[in-house]
């Protein structure tokens, strides 16, 4: 697999070391000439100077025959640029870091589905320990999905019942049971569930009031 890193900070750097090796070929495009050399003495040359937000500069890496383009620089705005470059020559994966959380919203816009998020990984753990935030999301997923976890609660209405009998909102799916003791389980046929247990849910991000109407009850507690 051919990959170009787009941004040689910490994030491009630690990103390189770890996929160097094995059959992936990569090249970590950085902007600062110092830098640049200083990656291209660390990861065995694997490294370019140069503005990957200039088409020129991507073509003149490879870009035509890359697997996957990771734009991971600090700047959201240069990350999609990179992203749509690379689109435009024909790469099929896609990767941007998003700084500002804020800006997922407008990558899904221009067709960048997957997108990292720090801010939303963190947001996401300390959610999990938080009880007033009932439906949390996890991941975002490609054309418009995303994981989220539910926790049942005393009064949920799916307490009982089986995932099939569950009224979910259209292409939502459990993925996934964790029961109150941690143990985790795939969803079958038969499967009870109990109070405590934490859904793993595929669905759309404007469903997840319905989800939490269905696996809580009410209209309140989960975040819209």
């Amino acid at each position: 697999m051919y990959i170009i890193i787009a941004g040689g900070g910490k994030v491009g750097y630690s990103l390189a070391r770890e996929l160097q090796g094995g059959d992936n070929e990569l090249l970590v495009i950085e902007r600062d000439g110092e830098r640049a050399a200083e990656l291209g003495e660390r990861l065995e040359g694997a490294a370019l100077r140069g503005d990957a937000c200039e088409a020129s500069v991507l073509e003149g890496a490879g870009v035509r025959r890359a697997d996957l383009v990771a734009a991971v620089t600090g700047d959201d705005e240069d990350n999609l640029v990179v992203c749509e470059i690379a689109r435009h020559h024909g790469v099929a994966r896609v990767l941007a870091r998003v700084n500002d959380p804020r800006n997922a919203l407008l990558f899904g816009k221009r067709g960048i589905e997957t997108t990292v998020s720090a801010t939303d990984a963190i947001l996401a753990q300390i959610e999990q320990e938080l009880p007033v935030v009932a439906v949390v999301p996890v991941m975002h997923l490609h054309e418009g999905l995303e994981l989220v976890e539910v926790r049942l609660p005393e009064t949920s209405p799916a307490v009982g019942r089986t995932p099939r009998e569950l009224l979910l909102p259209p292409e939502s799916l459990v993925a996934l049971i964790v029961d109150s003791g941690g143990v985790p389980r795939i969803p079958a046929p038969d499967t009870t569930l109990t109070v405590g247990d934490a859904l793993v849910v595929v669905t759309r991000a404007e469903s997840r009031a319905m989800l939490g109407e269905a696996l809580i009850g009410g209209a309140h507690g989960f975040d819209t």
